[in-house]
């Protein structure tokens, strides 16, 4: 059960009741039926790829694996960082690919220092410039908050290491994190630029009456920062994804459409039991037609490790479900 408060609950009991008089939603006899046909095509929205799920050698040839991936029938791409290069390189590299860029990643503060160059610790107008040198509006915060001074211990796993550090939160941790986050969506509004959050599994472990998930949607202004539900990660925690995306309704702004393997464990650690997008136990045929309905505009296939076919495999497995996926 999500564990949440009660803002949370009757926000989300506002969406299920509208959800009850859409069309093709739960609710009276007389209600008409759900439309159908394939659905990317039906609601006249790409696919999209989190280049992420490629691997750290797709900086290496970024054209190349553009050029790949737009093969395999995505029409858009979230980029995980710019990999050390120009953004407006990178824009001239997708549009030759005839792929759109959609989103980008940017760190609340370094993670990985070897990587994250750009965070939202620099200078707001220097973030800016970036989105607008690949032509986009979206940038999304991918990991929350850690702890000041958080480091691995000497040969501890990273997921333990994360799990050890967010133990010792309590509640006004979060709500430093959601001040820190409606600060940065003040800022990228202010520069016309939209600003989202996304999910792992750990936020919805129990935090007294709630959960870190609920203190940041709660304490964030939803003008300032969307959300971009990762659907195996909320399904990773052991929660449903519908009802979570039904809770959180319109402030839903884009997807990232995971899937995790049947007989998979549920937990708050920071680990995934994945397969490729309709291999595994996610009901795509209730949530992508409930996603179209609250408004999301983006639809990311990522896929997190072990794999057990090649990446590139993998992700053209995922597309050509999602392609053929009626609903």
């Amino acid at each position: 059960m999500l564990v949440t408060d009660r803002r949370t609950v009757l926000r989300g009991m506002g969406i299920m009741g509208a959800a009850a008089i859409i069309p093709g939603c739960s609710g009276g006899g007389d209600a008409a039926p759900a439309a159908t046909g394939k659905f990317f095509e039906r609601i006249g929205k790409p696919i999209g790829l989190q280049l992420y799920a490629m691997g750290e050698e797709v900086g290496a040839d970024l054209p190349g694996t553009l050029a790949a991936v737009k093969a395999m029938g995505y029409g858009e791409v979230e980029l995980p960082n710019t990999y050390g290069k120009d953004p407006a390189e990178i824009k001239a590299m997708a549009d030759a690919a005839g792929i759109a860029i959609a989103c980008l990643h940017v760190p609340a503060v370094p993670f990985d220092r070897s990587r994250d160059g750009l965070t939202f610790q620099s200078d707001p107008d220097a973030v800016a410039a970036v989105a607008r040198g690949l032509g986009i509006t979206r940038l999304v915060i991918p990991f929350p908050v850690l702890p000041e001074g958080f480091a691995p211990q000497p040969d501890e796993p990273f997921p333990v290491a994360i799990e050890r550090a967010l133990a010792g939160t309590g509640i006004d941790h979060w709500q430093r994190v959601a001040e820190r986050f409606n600060q940065i969506g003040s800022e990228m509004k202010d520069r016309d630029i939209e600003l989202g959050y996304h999910n792992h599994n750990l936020e919805f472990a129990p935090l007294g009456d709630t959960t870190p998930f609920a203190v940041l949607m709660d304490e964030t202004d939803p003008d300032l920062v969307k959300l971009q539900l990762d659907l195996g990660w909320v399904a990773q925690a052991g929660l449903d994804p519908a009802q979570v995306l039904r809770e959180q309704g319109s402030r839903v702004t884009s997807l990232h459409v995971k899937d995790v393997a049947e007989g998979g464990a549920n937990s708050f650690y920071f680990n995934a039991t994945p397969t490729e997008v309709g291999s595994g136990r996610l009901d795509w045929k209730t949530i992508l037609p409930l996603a179209a309905e609250l408004g999301v505009q983006h639809y990311f296939v990522e896929q997190e490790p072990p794999y057990t076919i090649p990446r590139a495999e993998a992700m053209a497995k995922s597309a050509r479900f999602l392609q053929a996926l009626e609903a």
